[in-house]
């Protein structure tokens, strides 16, 4: 069974939304669809969500496609819906586990490209900047012919949004180590996830769930991403506006997942700042607020981006110094990092894991580092995977610290004298 294809019709995901999502056998109306389709999107925590508590009991399989047992779940409320379906928090019966189930509708003629890309993620092991599937299974809906695949998530409570959303509504801004933190692990996943040949295609602040205690960040939210390939075109007409790359604003459809970075660069000026780096209205209101910053881009680089615009003649507008379009307290480390993510050529871009060994970062390789309440920075910050230790030996030594490199020394001698 072949994977859905990509739709070119360019349809805003925000203004499309299903209609009356069944849920357990009620008709529910959740709050105004959300940017983001994964538990801990935007009101989430305490929002009005207008169902009823529900029932539902299924034969669930695991991340790897293996059946399990029946498991029970309550549906407690929505927290999210939109044109992908529902998202609603729910408790494992006998446990008592909160957990995130998103309800999409299946076209029973393909596979499900989410549920695809999750289980490939899961049999890498479980990264800790990324949402964990833990289950899955089908359902009924009201009319013979629907089909609703269940994606059983972990639930996180917070968004790095919602969190920045509070912080500027007090006039005040985002701590420089929370930046650093959440800025960090979008780092570390995009980095797993492209050195799985997974592009997320949706970066934004309400896909990365955040846990307020821990400050732990999880990438979520794959029901845009795809697994580029060279030969193969995609959509252009992807990723939420003000967070698209350049390239995708002028039509590409031979992208790379640079364009990950770019909005990976869109997210950490925004925290910086407390507002939207690129607000634009639309695609070409986008490309203004780019040149504003940016300048105009050469005709290299309009070429790196499409080919087609080479001839396109753009007003002559000179960069705006990046000390001047943030604050005077902005430590000069992000002054480098940032434009280093939004460069206009995709290949100009520096790899996720290059930007985790970047200075900006030092801080949190730093020991007595500790966050702002004064508890530790998270527990497995500096815990590579194998796939992450993979993709650039040369960094590793950078990237785990001297007394990092010796407490895991001591913990796997430990482990091996238990043995």
């Amino acid at each position: 069974m072949a994977l859905q294809p990509e739709n070119e019709e360019p349809i805003d995901p925000l203004t499309h939304d299903l209609e009356g999502v069944r849920i357990n056998g009620s008709s529910d109306h959740g709050p105004r669809p959300s940017a983001s389709s994964m538990a801990g999107v935007e009101g989430s925590q305490g929002g009005s969500s207008g169902s009823r508590s529900g029932r539902s009991s299924s034969r669930s399989k695991s991340a790897s496609g293996d059946s399990g047992q029946t498991i029970s779940y309550n549906a407690e409320k929505i927290i999210g819906n939109g044109s992908f379906g529902v998202v609603f928090q729910a408790k494992v019966e006998g446990t008592g586990e909160v957990v995130a189930i998103k309800k999409v509708l299946q076209d029973k003629r393909f596979k499900n490209r989410e549920l695809q890309i999750m289980r490939q993620l899961m049999k890498e092991g479980q990264h800790p900047n990324i949402v964990h599937l833990q289950h899955c299974f089908y359902s009924s809906g009201d009319k013979p012919e629907e089909l609703y695949l269940n994606l059983v998530l972990e639930f996180v409570p917070e968004t790095v949004y919602s969190i920045a959303r509070q912080w500027q509504k007090s006039k005040q801004h985002l701590p420089l180590i929370q930046v650093k933190l959440y800025v960090y692990q979008l780092s570390r996943a995009l980095a797993q996830i492209h050195a799985l040949g997974i592009c997320h295609r949706d970066i934004k602040p309400q896909n990365l769930l955040l846990d307020p205690n821990s400050h732990v960040v999880k990438l979520c939210d794959f029901g845009s991403a795809k697994i580029l390939v060279p030969s193969e075109p995609n959509i252009s007409y992807i990723c939420s506006r003000y967070y698209r790359a350049p390239e995708l604003i002028f039509g590409a459809t031979d992208y790379t997942n640079a364009i990950d970075v770019w909005s990976e660069g869109c997210v950490g000026a925004e925290l910086l700042l407390g507002a939207p780096l690129f607000p634009g209205d639309s695609g070409v209101d986008q490309l203004v607020e780019i040149i504003k910053v940016l300048g105009t881009p050469s005709k290299e680089e309009i070429c790196a981006m499409n080919p087609n615009y080479t001839d396109f003649k753009f007003p002559q507008i000179k960069a705006h110094p990046w000390s001047k379009v943030f604050r005077n307290r902005t430590p000069p480390e992000a002054l480098d990092l940032i434009p280093r993510m939004l460069a206009y050529a995709p290949s100009e871009r520096v790899h996720p894991l290059e930007a985790c060994a970047h200075p900006f970062f030092d801080e949190l390789r730093d020991c007595n580092t500790r966050l702002p309440n004064g508890g530790p920075l998270p527990r497995d910050l500096l815990n590579f995977t194998e796939v992450e230790l993979s993709i650039n030996p040369d960094l590793n030594d950078r990237l785990v610290p001297a007394w990092k490199r010796e407490e895991q020394f001591a913990v796997d001698g430990r482990a091996a004298a238990d043995k």
